[in-house]
């Protein structure tokens, strides 16, 4: 199978259970959760511990999956689901929340480091390379003496609520255009969308 013709696999990132559902760290499922319902399928496969889901956006394959290792040792899941649907790291989008964009913000890239973000970083060192397309979501940074690590397991306040559903949906139609148009055109068009 050529790299073009090749599936696409959209990984959100966050913790897996109830407990953690509408926590800010949990932000790359809620955009996969709006993606299942905008193709009109459903989380009804596991495979190397993600749900699993599949569908096609104008006629390309593509597979959603969402951990269920736990944020800090995701490309445990990853690696192992990218192999099996022989999916090269160029065609894959991992979506998860960035301390360092406010809210509302979303940065896509094709490549980089992990940013201190430890789900990125156990994905980055399960492939071993750096060129792994990635959609970064703004959840901003605690106020005060806060710790990060609290903060990001806290659901988002109430006057939040509207930003989150906003980024929510761009972030969709981002993942979708990276898809369709290819991640230059996806960035030139989202990324300064949220440039303020």
């Amino acid at each position: 199978m050529n790299s073009e013709s090749a599936p696409y696999l959209l990984v959100g990132l966050g913790n897996p259970g109830r407990r953690y559902r509408h926590d800010r760290h949990n932000i790359g499922f809620m955009v996969l959760d709006k993606l299942v319902k905008k193709l009109d399928t459903r989380f009804n496969k596991v495979r190397a511990d993600a749900l699993i889901a599949s569908g096609r956006i104008e006629g390309r394959r593509i597979y959603l999956a969402k951990p269920q290792t736990f944020m800090n040792i995701s490309g445990r899941s990853v690696a192992p689901i990218a192999r099996y649907f022989r999916i090269p790291s160029s065609h894959i989008l991992i979506i998860f929340d960035d301390l360092d964009l406010p809210l509302g913000y979303i940065r896509l890239r094709p490549k980089g480091g992990s940013g201190g973000h430890k789900g990125m970083q156990s994905i980055l060192s399960a492939f071993g390379i750096p060129d792994i397309p990635r959609l970064r979501l703004g959840i901003g940074r605690p106020t005060g003496r806060k710790d990060p690590a609290t903060y990001v397991l806290e659901a988002f306040a109430d006057d939040e609520i509207s930003s989150l559903e906003s980024v929510l949906e761009t972030a969709q139609a981002c993942a979708i255009s990276t898809i369709v148009d290819g991640i230059e055109a996806a960035m030139t068009r989202y990324n300064s969308k949220t440039d303020h």
